[in-house]
């Protein structure tokens, strides 16, 4: 018999509406094949719903904070019940920015510097010299992203910003050029890379997912060893971090007029989308993995894990 897949998704993130695009399509994507779902918008009982439902493992459409960081991961882990992604150590290490980065950086994959600052050390002198970036150091989705350039305003506590939210962020040096992602399930890269051309301003939460922001180019059309290395350095962050299941890993390519040519790893998510215009669904469907074929490998590779 096919195993009873609990599917959880929402949650209380910021990123909570796209994680109920995607849990809904792995639902429907199981239920599809032939499997048993029980779908749970996770809240603060989600330790008691999962419980009362008997699950046999768990998809984690959980996107951000608490579904993302290792929390909910640490549950199941209590529970005892087998789920897809990555587990307790690799999502917290992942999720917190600075950490990741200086896990990725020991592995030999190359990052942009960065400082953390308390938050309100902005508004009296920038960290960097400018462009240069602010990120909160635990979301993902580009929640809360700001990009300073030559010539902006300087901060103020009424601009909106990730330093309304949080007492440090993270200020990282901005790589000009083109983004680049690539995905990795089990422990190989996808032929795939792709290139992202966000229609206006840089790919933020909107660009994300909104239909129509951001062209998607598959395979990226960059010099063939720039390519090869992007999948390279995407496992190699996989391995670092001590992914499992599918992670995606994005990348800034420097290659503007008199520019570094640098290729530079700005993040790895160990919990990638699963709604239509979500990058790794697309990855596996370049190489021939339907989106059922994808969600119906994450359910068997957790259920390998028992």
């Amino acid at each position: 018999m096919k195993p009873h897949v609990a599917v959880i998704k929402g949650g209380w993130s910021a990123e909570r509406e796209v994680s109920l695009v995607s849990g809904g399509a792995a639902a429907k994507a199981l239920a599809a094949r032939g499997y048993r779902v029980t779908e749970i918008d996770a809240g603060h009982d989600l330790a008691s719903k999962l419980v009362e439902a008997k699950p046999d493992v768990v998809f984690n459409g959980l996107h951000g904070r608490w579904g993302e960081d290792g929390c909910v991961q640490g549950i199941l882990e209590v529970l005892e019940i087998p789920y897809t992604h990555s587990g307790v150590m690799a999502s917290s290490v992942a999720m917190n920015k600075p950490m990741a980065k200086r896990v990725c950086a020991a592995a030999g994959v190359p990052v942009a510097e960065d400082k953390v600052v308390a938050s309100k050390e902005l508004f009296k002198a920038d960290p960097l010299p400018r462009p240069f970036v602010v990120k909160p150091l635990d979301e993902g989705s580009s929640v809360g992203v700001v990009i300073m350039k030559p010539g902006d305003n300087t901060f103020t506590p009424e601009m909106d910003g990730p330093w309304r939210q949080n007492a440090q962020v993270m200020v990282e040096r901005y790589i000009a050029g083109r983004e680049l992602t690539c995905a990795v399930i089990g422990d190989r890269p996808t032929r795939g890379v792709t290139e992202l051309r966000p229609k206006r301003g840089f790919y933020d939460y909107e660009a994300k997912y909104s239909d129509g922001l951001t062209e998607h180019l598959i395979p990226a059309p960059v010099p063939s060893a720039v390519y090869e290395r992007v999948r390279e350095l995407a496992l190699a962050a996989h391995r670092a971090l001590g992914c499992r299941g599918v992670s995606r890993a994005d990348f800034r390519y420097d290659d503007t007029d008199g520019g570094t040519g640098e290729l530079i790893l700005l993040e790895v998510n160990t919990q990638p989308g699963m709604t239509p215009l979500s990058l790794v669904p697309e990855m596996a469907a370049y190489e021939g993995m339907s989106f059922e074929d994808l969600v119906i490998w994450m359910v068997e590779d957790a259920s390998c894990r028992r």
